[in-house]
């Protein structure tokens, strides 16, 4: 153990003295990938235990998996056989926006898509205690016009456009980040949805303007759900293309342009054909769900995101806005997993719209349920991100027909649309901490980050607890915020 510790201490010297190691910060600053206490944390002895169990490396490729809808973050990790098995699952404390992507700065979208990670977007003096840049927007999002900048997953669990964690998080899945690049890795890949992709939640969005979008990211989703491998991405034509390979016989390697004609390619066979029967199957029962009945989720009524029911649960009119419960294995936690600040922004959801779980966790009285009723399908809504397609609900109609479900998805009961709001007055825009001017000196950031915190978390554990008392987590120092939510965070993204 002794020895192990000493290579250990000499591996991470070497690597922080290699002038390869210097990296740029989200303010363009170089600096290391692991230069102060807080981003060179060891990955804690429970992790390293659970990946040995997987016979998994610790210095093996990550691959990292989001969902809006579940309000959860995944971290894969490559075992010795080669292929990603699911290594942990994090609560998310916060995501910013509405089930879908972001188009424009300043529209508070968390951002949905594939990107890339690189250790130049790893940030070890970040205000939110540790973060990465998302790489928002990818080659694919530029074609299509969209704006945005410094889109993280980081700490501090308070978000405006971002996806956030507890510090206790973000500290064990930077460094999860950090030992896949000391192991080699050049990049990892983020693949952020609004929702697992199911047949389930396919049926339920089934109306939602962004669903030609979405059905392309599925098929991204599905290479990776049959090979659990780390899927290739390229563009072309305003459209994502996964694991394309040059033509047999061909002589040139391909050239991908995001907003240019897609070049001659070919998807390996045992690939194509996996996702072909893969996407079959789902189709057919999404057909079948909506042939049954299954209910059109509800538009979004102004609510700014969503929390995951582990912390909305734990917060003073905690909610879970647009976040719904996922599987149930993480509502087995006995505490939350991280300190929860006290300027933390939980959703806060009409009580017309909260279901019945989260009025329990708010107090509010249950709301009568909606009657169904059919309504005429929304006016067909073009997304620029994709091809022009038939209206979502005819497709499944048409599908469930065809293959003898009998119903019509038009028979299902469909929200009206909510009534417009009044134009909110633009809010004031204060200095981003993850993106500070270049006048700005960034010794202040460190500064409000060590006043705001302490300088090391401890990790994440997964063993029961006493309950946490107010929005403390059991055994854990209270945070006294240097200043109000509204100023730290009053930034639009």
């Amino acid at each position: 153990m002794i020895n192990r510790s000493l290579v250990r201490a000499l591996v991470t010297s070497a690597a922080l003295a290699g002038a390869g190691a210097l990296l740029a910060s989200c303010n363009g600053d170089d600096m290391s990938l692991a230069n102060n206490a807080k981003a060179n944390q060891p990955v804690p002895p429970k992790l390293i235990a659970d990946m040995t169990a997987k016979d998994m490396d610790l210095q093996s490729p990550i691959l990292v998996r989001l969902y809006k809808q579940e309000a959860e973050l995944e971290i894969w990790k490559q075992d010795r056989s080669g292929r990603f098995a699911l290594l942990k699952t994090y609560p998310i404390c916060r995501w910013s926006g509405d089930l879908g992507p972001k188009v424009r700065e300043g529209d508070r979208q968390a951002p949905e898509g594939f990107y890339s990670i690189s250790p130049a977007q790893m940030n070890p003096q970040s205000a939110y205690y540790l973060s990465f840049n998302t790489g928002y927007p990818n080659a694919f999002d530029k074609a299509l016009g969209r704006t945005g900048s410094q889109l993280m997953v980081h700490g501090d669990c308070s978000s405006r456009g971002c996806y956030a964690m507890t510090d206790e998080q973000i500290a064990e899945i930077y460094s999860l980040g950090r030992e896949s690049f000391f192991g080699g890795q050049k990049s990892f890949q983020l693949q952020a949805y609004p929702f697992k992709m199911t047949p389930a939640n396919m049926a339920k969005h089934r109306n939602n303007p962004n669903m030609p979008f979405w059905k392309m990211i599925k098929e991204g989703n599905d290479h990776f759900e049959v090979t659990k491998q780390e899927p290739k991405v390229d563009f072309c034509e305003k459209k994502y293309v996964f694991d394309a390979v040059k033509p047999p016989n061909a002589t040139r390697d391909l050239v991908f342009d995001a907003a240019a004609k897609c070049p001659a390619y070919v998807i390996p066979d045992e690939v194509a054909n996996a996702v072909r029967e893969k996407q079959a199957t789902d189709l057919a029962e999404t057909a079948r769900l909506i042939a049954k009945g299954t209910p059109v989720a509800r538009t979004n009524t102004g609510i700014d995101g969503g929390m995951h029911r582990i912390f909305a649960a734990r917060v003073p009119e905690g909610n879970t806005g647009l976040s719904e419960p996922g599987d149930g294995s993480l509502s087995l936690m006995a505490r939350a997993p991280g300190t929860i600040p006290s300027h933390v922004n939980p959703p806060r959801a009409p009580a017309e719209s909260r279901t019945p779980s989260e009025n329990l966790l708010t107090g509010a009285p249950e709301q009568p349920k909606l009657v169904a009723a059919p309504a005429p399908a929304p006016a067909p809504t073009r997304v620029a991100n994709a091809a022009p397609a038939e209206q979502n609900d005819g497709f499944f109609s048409n599908l469930a027909r065809k293959v003898g479900l009998g119903g019509a998805a038009d028979a299902t009961a469909s929200t009206p649309p909510s009534k417009p709001k009044a134009a909110e007055a633009k809010r004031s825009e204060p200095p981003r901490p993850e993106a500070p001017k270049a006048t700005a000196p960034k010794p202040a950031d460190t500064k409000h980050a060590a006043a705001s915190r302490p300088p090391l978390k401890p990790s994440v554990s997964d063993t029961p607890a006493p309950a946490a008392k107010d929005n403390l987590v059991s055994g854990s120092a209270p945070i006294v915020s240097s200043n109000s939510f509204d100023s730290r965070f009053g930034a639009v993204k």
